[in-house]
Formats: structure tokens, C-alpha cells, sequence
């Protein structure tokens, strides 16, 4: 079972992309908002690189797909969305660099079993693995189901658990090795009506900073990234769940979203995207397990 829930912790939807070290019209017809970021050539040449990206069809998946590509990574996409899936390898292999898109469940082990082995036959051994894919949303405490609670913990901290179990290894033997996590700022701090949503998210960060410990003397780096509110589908959802519940026009709801930053907007999927590859880059080799937010100074220290 697979279900979506509002959360305004976490944003996913809209085409984006980030870093530039290339343009194509095919690529920027399919992510109209790229532009220049920590993508470039001075901090992530990551040419020779196999990247893997879950949840990779959409969104801050595909804004990190396609910047991880500009950066010189052959990139394969993951998804349950086989449309999407196909349309962001067509922006990849419109840079210029080698793509694949695979279907795959990150709750089954067993596709993601499948994924690696699809992965190493089409582009070769994966040594970025970033872990995107997620479900979102919210209740209260009493009207968690426990479907809700279980479909968090398997997709938001299992699933990464199962892609880092299959990919760690070669990132150890070929001792290199980049793992980013999306997390959100809910894994740093907790908020009402999102327990299955905020559990899943601390679980991942847990993960990432036990992983990082285990591989850091071994060329390997994990990291996880903790953005607040994304400007993305997610959150123009978020803001509609706002206004049914609030009586607010979808405007001001969406207001009530940006007030979250002191920078008073929503971050973009291209500033994600810019610090992933940014941390998937021999520029960060001495970052290791952090959880690095990214929400214009709402959440400090």
C-alpha cells in the first residue's frame, strides 16, 4: 500500500533543475528553470561517475538527477512512475551523458535487488547513491492509522536502508563513494500533526550519521540534506490541504508556507539539487554525516 498524505515538512513535483556546466534546448524545453549553481566544473566534476537517484522521476529528484548530470555523472533514475522515469533520462542523455530509468519499489529489497543489478549492466557500478524517494503527510497523533505509520518507516528510512545496504559495498571496495539522503528539517525537529512523518525522517538521519561513522576512513561519505518547505506540487498541495482547512484562499495559504523562513519564501528544487551534488563532489570529502538544512535560517544550530 502506497499512499500520499499532505506534509508540510517535505515537497516534491515540479520539473527543476540545477548546475550548468552545459545546455541543450531539449534538455531546458524539459526543466525550463536551470541555471548556474554549485554544479559547475571548479566544485563537482564528477565525469566517469555512476549516480544512482531514487525517486529520481520528479521534482528535487529530477532537479538532482539532471545537476549530477551538467556535473558529468552517467545517471540512473528510479521510480514508480515509468513516464516520468523516461522523461527525465531523455533530459539526462540530452547534456550528453548516459542515463537509465528503472522502475522500482524501494520498500521491496528485492526490486531494489533488481534495480542494482540493472544499474551496474547499463552504466556501471553506482559510486553516488542519493536516496529521494519518500511519501509525505499528516494527522493527529489519534488518526494515525497504522497503515500510515508502517508506509512511512518502510519508504522513508527502509527503503534507504535497502539502497545503501546494496550500494555501500561497492562504494567500499572501489573506495569512493558518495551517499546523500533527503531528509527534511523534520528530522531535526518535531512539529504537530506528523509523527509517522517526523519518526521516518529521524530514522533516516540516524542511519546516515551510524553509516557515515562506519565508512569514513574508507573514502566514502554520507550525508543527509534537510530542506524545509520546497516550491514544488508537494507543497502547493500542502497549501491546498491549508485552505480547506483553514477556510483560507490558496494565496494566503501558500503565505502561511513561505512565513516558515525568515527568508520569507520556498526554497527551490535547484538549491537542493545544488547542494547534493556539492556533497557529492571531491570539493566535500571532509563533510561526513551531516544533516545540513536547508531552510533560509528557520531551523539553527
Amino acid at each position: 500500500m502506497r499512499v500520499r498524505w499532505p506534509s508540510p515538512w517535505r515537497s516534491r513535483g515540479r520539473p527543476a533543475v540545477a548546475g550548468s556546466l552545459a545546455s541543450s534546448p531539449a534538455a531546458t524545453s524539459i526543466c525550463p528553470n536551470w541555471q548556474r549553481s554549485w554544479a559547475s566544473a571548479e566544485l563537482a566534476e564528477l565525469t566517469g561517475r555512476v549516480a544512482l537517484i531514487t525517486g529520481g522521476g520528479r521534482g528535487i529528484g529530477r532537479a538532482i538527477a539532471v545537476s549530477l548530470a551538467h556535473a558529468g555523472a552517467d545517471v540512473a533514475v528510479s521510480g514508480r512512475n515509468a513516464d516520468v522515469l523516461d522523461e527525465t533520462a531523455g533530459a539526462i542523455r540530452a547534456i550528453g551523458r548516459r542515463a537509465a530509468a528503472i522502475v522500482c519499489d524501494v520498500a521491496e529489497h528485492s526490486q531494489v535487488d533488481a534495480m542494482l543489478i540493472r544499474v551496474k549492466k547499463d552504466l556501471g557500478d553506482p559510486l553516488i547513491l542519493v536516496n529521494n524517494a519518500g511519501i509525505a503527510g499528516s494527522a493527529k497523533l489519534s488518526e494515525t492509522t497504522d497503515d500510515m505509520w508502517e508506509a512511512m518507516l518502510r519508504v522513508n528510512a527502509t527503503g534507504a536502508f535497502f539502497c545503501m545496504r546494496a550500494v555501500v559495498p561497492i562504494m567500499l571496495e572501489a573506495k569512493w563513494g558518495r551517499v546523500v539522503n533527503i531528509a527534511s528539517i523534520a528530522a531535526r525537529a518535531g512539529a504537530a500533526y506528523i509523527a509517522a512523518y517526523s519518526a521516518s525522517k529521524h530514522a533516516l538521519l540516524g542511519l546516515t550519521r551510524a553509516v557515515a561513522t562506519e565508512v569514513a576512513a574508507k573514502g566514502v561519505t554520507v550525508n543527509a540534506v534537510c530542506p524545509g518547505y520546497v516550491d514544488t506540487e508537494m507543497s502547493d498541495r500542502s497549501a491546498a490541504f491549508i485552505s480547506v482547512r483553514t477556510g483560507r484562499n490558496e494565496n494566503d495559504a501558500r503565505k502561511i508556507l513561505e512565513g516558515f523562513s525568515p527568508q520569507k519564501r520556498l526554497m527551490t528544487a535547484e538549491e537542493v539539487a545544488g547542494l547534493a551534488t556539492y556533497l557529492c563532489s571531491e570539493a566535500a570529502r571532509g563533510i561526513n554525516g551531516q544533516g545540513i538544512v536547508l531552510d533560509g535560517g528557520a531551523l539553527q544550530g
